[in-house]
């Protein structure tokens, strides 16, 4: 892999509150992150806000997750690769915010996709650009520290299934993995991140 220049994305990447403020602006206009404003891509757009409302509101963090958190010493930043109509990153980048929040040493910023394919490039799921995609940087050095996504085990398992049945529709394919993420209660993601947390310290 070849060098990356992170500070040049971290410059124009922005906080989880302007993001939500961005895919806010940008329903108002009819629009939706990236190129594709048709009317699936603003439903999902409005369906993945909905979502992410409820998870702000909602989501709690298991003890052994938060006690990890609170007591990380080195300086993190978390560096989320993410589009507003995906369904995926609406189901975790609120717990993900929500675990940034819990120590002033990790900072949790976030660049869209399409604007930032060279980045996109270099962090592809077998071959293709899925998102979301979590960067944890040493925010001193740059040198990554770990990465995640762009969904949890048992949802990348219900894509590699529906890969494997090209006869099911992409709509049916949506509801069985947002079906997932509602049975799962986010347990699969938090579980996975402290384990992901613990290699790093």
């Amino acid at each position: 892999m070849p060098t990356i220049a992170f500070q040049a994305y971290l410059d124009k990447a922005i906080t989880y509150p302007q993001y939500r403020d961005l895919i806010d602006k940008l329903l108002a206009e009819g629009k939706t992150t990236g190129e594709n404003h048709s009317e699936d891509y603003i439903a999902y757009t409005r369906l993945n806000l909905t979502r992410m409302e409820r998870l702000d509101k909602t989501v709690a963090l298991n003890d052994d997750l938060l006690l990890t958190l609170k007591e990380l010493k080195r300086k993190q930043t978390w560096l989320v690769i993410t589009e507003a109509w995906c369904g995926d990153a609406a189901q975790n980048l609120p717990i993900l915010n929500l675990m940034a929040l819990q120590n002033p040493n990790i900072e949790f910023k976030l660049v869209l996709r399409d604007e930032n394919l060279e980045l996109m490039d270099q962090y592809l799921t077998n071959g293709g650009r899925s998102i979301p995609k979590l960067i944890i940087l040493d925010t001193e050095t740059h040198k990554e520290l770990a990465i995640w996504g762009p969904r949890p085990a048992g949802a990348q398992a219900l894509l590699a299934e529906h890969k494997a049945n090209p006869a099911e529709s992409h709509a049916d394919f949506a509801k069985k993995v947002q079906l997932w993420y509602a049975q799962d209660k986010n347990l699969s993601t938090q579980h996975e991140l402290l384990a992901l947390l613990k290699m790093i310290e």
